[in-house]
């Protein structure tokens, strides 16, 4: 490939990586030359292979060209750099190391992040702290057979070493607990709580990628974030009943109100049936004309929708003629002379005084 290309391609790269994050790293470059591949990120991240530039594709030449272009490409956009501490997903938490000779200007190009000045000044701060923040310990699941490189034993969970997998027992963390994956509450105070914790990952052969099981935290850590769990549930608990109670108060004066407005528009309406047709319409969650923004504005199209609609299923045989096949039209056609009749007869006269 000709140098012209290699400096198009990396430009390229670079604009869309910044476009979608507002800064970009030597890896990003890479991963969108496609010259290295995401496994083989997490593989030198969790420390099994020796130098980054050993498992990318294309010689040195090739490399070096691409990333000088970069971070002349950087500069001419007037990127800001910042150096990123890039250390091992293993327990010793060892540096990683970049290239074939580990000369210490090339490391230190890899490490350098470019970042764009419009972001934001706390964006840019929590950037810094999130990139140079110490990756988390990596647990691997197993899902094929395996020996401890250290006592030949073997086992459901291992950590990858220089001198190959690692059981729990030899790494020190046969202590842990495992937390599954699922709550996410549980997990970020498990882990805030826990002075060591590791990350549980198993292999999907089927998206070719490695995917969060859970997490290994300290016991008592596990026993706080779950005492404070059962806290917060039981606060919700108690707030869901104040809630609740706040809104039967606030849907019982909605109803009176609603009764109160079909009293008005029909003061001949017994006002035990103006109650009922008002609590009916309100039921929170039914979409009835109660809950609609007219209803909840006690709009006098809205109160005589509703009167209409429980006269009509109450006072004429209308559900009848829908259950024997009548089409809706038709059915209501049919009932509106009865609904008119009890309308007329609600709005022209006092509801009936009983002894």
């Amino acid at each position: 490939m000709a140098r012209q290309d290699i400096e198009a391609r990396v430009r390229r790269v670079a604009e869309q990586a910044l476009a979608e994050q507002h800064y970009i790293r030597p890896v990003d470059v890479l991963l969108g030359l496609g010259w290295l591949a995401p496994t083989h990120v997490d593989q030198w991240r969790q420390g099994r292979v020796a130098y980054l530039e050993g498992v990318t594709q294309g010689n040195l030449s090739k490399i070096s060209t691409a990333m000088a272009e970069f971070r002349r490409w950087a500069r001419a956009r007037g990127l800001q750099p910042s150096e990123t501490a890039y250390v091992a997903r293993t327990r010793d938490r060892r540096r990683l190391r970049f290239s074939v000779n580990g000369d210490p200007a090339i490391e230190l190009a890899y490490r350098t992040h470019w970042v764009s000045p419009a972001l934001p000044e706390a964006k840019q701060r929590r950037l810094r702290e999130q990139q140079s923040r110490p990756p988390d310990l990596v647990v691997i699941a197993a899902i094929n057979d395996w020996v401890c490189s250290e006592c030949s034993g073997t086992g459901d969970l291992l950590i990858m070493e220089d001198p190959g997998p690692v059981c729990m027992g030899c790494a020190d963390l046969d202590h842990l607990m495992f937390l599954p994956a699922g709550d996410a509450a549980l997990t970020r105070r498990a882990t805030k709580a826990s002075t060591l914790f590791a990350v549980v990952v198993r292999f999907s052969r089927a998206r070719k990628r490695y995917e969060r099981q859970g997490v290994l935290v300290e016991e008592h850590a596990l026993e706080h974030a779950e005492v404070e769990c059962l806290n917060d549930e039981e606060a919700r608990r108690r707030r869901r009943e104040r809630d609740e109670a706040r809104r039967r108060g606030h849907d019982t004066e909605f109803q009176s109100a609603f009764a109160s407005a079909i009293a008005t528009l029909f003061p001949g309406c017994p006002p035990e049936r103006a109650q009922t047709i008002a609590n009916h319409a309100s039921v929170r969650g039914s979409g009835r004309v109660g809950r609609s923004a007219a209803g909840r504005a006690l709009d006098p199209d809205a109160i005589a929708a509703a009167v209409v609609a429980s006269v009509r299923h109450t006072d004429t045989t209308y559900d009848e003629l829908l259950i024997g096949g009548t089409p809706r039209a038709e059915a209501r056609a049919l009932v509106r002379p009865e609904i008119e009749r009890i309308l007329d007869r609600w709005q022209q006269q006092d509801p009936p005084h009983h002894p």
